[in-house]
């Protein structure tokens, strides 16, 4: 019996292979300079500088792993094109956020003296307070304590303290958890111990943690296929920051899009795109609490600036994010949190229609078709069976 063809011009695959596949070696000169940002260490003993040369600190610990990229012939089929997973939610915090805050606090852990206790200190709606606690097992001589905004949901403030950290819950959005962690805790001096500050994404060696996961891509695309788009979602902008950054470090931002979604309510990006300026909004309102950054990062703003058309900025309802959650776990076997939802929801939307009017307007049916456009599955670990069930009785489907 034969069964249908799946629409890539290619097989689909399983969990990528280790290839042999080389990409060019781009010199950090080529790579935008990020906006300047705080040094990792913001109190203690004097900060030392690290080396630049290298793109992320890798010599002796990795606190992230290489994530399968993976063919869903499901999206494909709704989309018209080719859709490949990048499966972040793998990773050990559980999200994509333990490339880059692993990364940064691998960096300021190799600047502190063998000697020195290493306190970290992360401001988070939950995903980053999760990897920098996980990340925090994983180096030598190390504690962590999170700050989330009151609106941090029980579930999420249990998993941080299972993951051994201490939670502190202070202010209404994350921008009030920062403030009282920066003014207040970092001005807590112990002997023999040095304070770490780790923002959730405002840092260069967190969008250099993230870039890795487009070096990735480069390496795992099946032989003589190029992406052409990359959909991801965007709070604070760490993500986007490091997509961005991949892309033109491999030289591909004249055929690669970046597609970054959020959802109403927490959409400070998509406001920015419409005023024309940087926009902090008053609140926030969507349920998904990971993105609620207020005020998405300035070189995340710089970004949408500098590659014009090559960066688009879209908005769905916490409703689409919903149904995107419960058809992904339905397709695809995978429970990913609202936030992620509304990466997928951009696939879903309007049947497709949406993400070709973004990255394939003006294509024929043929030439769409293949088109391969790269799905960031971020994860995230607000979410559980019970909290989908309540989004269809909050949302009715």
């Amino acid at each position: 019996m034969d069964f249908p063809r799946p629409l890539s011009i290619h097989a689909p695959f399983p969990y990528p292979t280790n290839t042999t596949k080389t990409t060019p070696i781009v010199t950090m000169a080529s790579i935008p300079t990020p906006a300047p940002s705080p040094p990792p260490s913001t109190k203690g003993t004097n900060t030392t500088t690290t080396n630049t040369t290298t793109t992320t600190a890798q010599d002796t610990l990795q606190p992230w792993i290489e994530t399968p990229l993976i063919y869903s012939a499901q999206m494909s089929r709704n989309a018209g094109c080719n859709i490949y997973l990048k499966l972040e939610n793998v990773q050990p915090s559980g999200s994509f956020k333990s490339r880059g805050i692993g990364n940064m606090m691998l960096e300021a852990s190799q600047s502190t003296p063998p000697t020195t206790k290493t306190h970290f200190l992360c401001s988070s709606g939950g995903n980053a307070g999760l990897a920098c606690a996980t990340t925090s097992l994983s180096l030598p001589n190390s504690t962590a304590t999170i700050v989330v905004p009151l609106s941090t949901s029980p579930f999420m403030v249990q998993k941080l303290k299972d993951a051994g950290a201490q939670v502190v819950q202070k202010g209404q959005s994350w921008i009030e958890a920062d403030t009282f962690l920066r003014e207040e805790l970092l001005a807590n001096d112990t002997p023999g111990v040095e304070n770490v500050y780790v923002p959730p994404f405002d840092h260069p060696a967190i969008w250099r943690g993230a870039s890795t996961l487009i070096d990735e891509v480069v390496r795992q695309m099946p032989e003589g296929q190029k992406m052409d788009a990359v959909v991801c979602n965007v709070g604070g902008g760490g993500l986007a920051n490091g997509v961005c950054e991949g892309v033109y470090k491999h030289g591909l931002e004249e055929g690669v899009k970046v597609v970054a979604l959020e959802t109403e309510g927490a959409d400070s990006l998509f406001q920015s795109t419409l005023k024309g300026e940087l926009v902090t909004l008053e609140g926030i309102t969507s349920l998904a609490t990971s993105l609620g950054a207020r005020t998405v990062s300035e070189r995340t703003w710089e970004w949408y600036r500098q590659m014009k058309g090559g960066f688009v900025s879209g908005v769905v309802t916490d409703k689409e994010a919903a149904e995107a959650c419960v058809r992904f776990l339905d397709e695809g076997r995978v429970m990913v949190e609202l936030s992620c939802g509304a990466t997928l929801a951009g696939v879903y939307k309007d049947q497709g229609r949406w993400l070709r009017e973004q990255v394939g307007k003006g294509v024929s049916d043929e030439e769409w078709k293949g088109k391969n456009v790269v799905v960031v599955v971020c994860g995230g670990s607000n979410v559980s069976w019970e909290i989908l069930e309540g989004y269809k009785k909050t949302f009715g489907f």
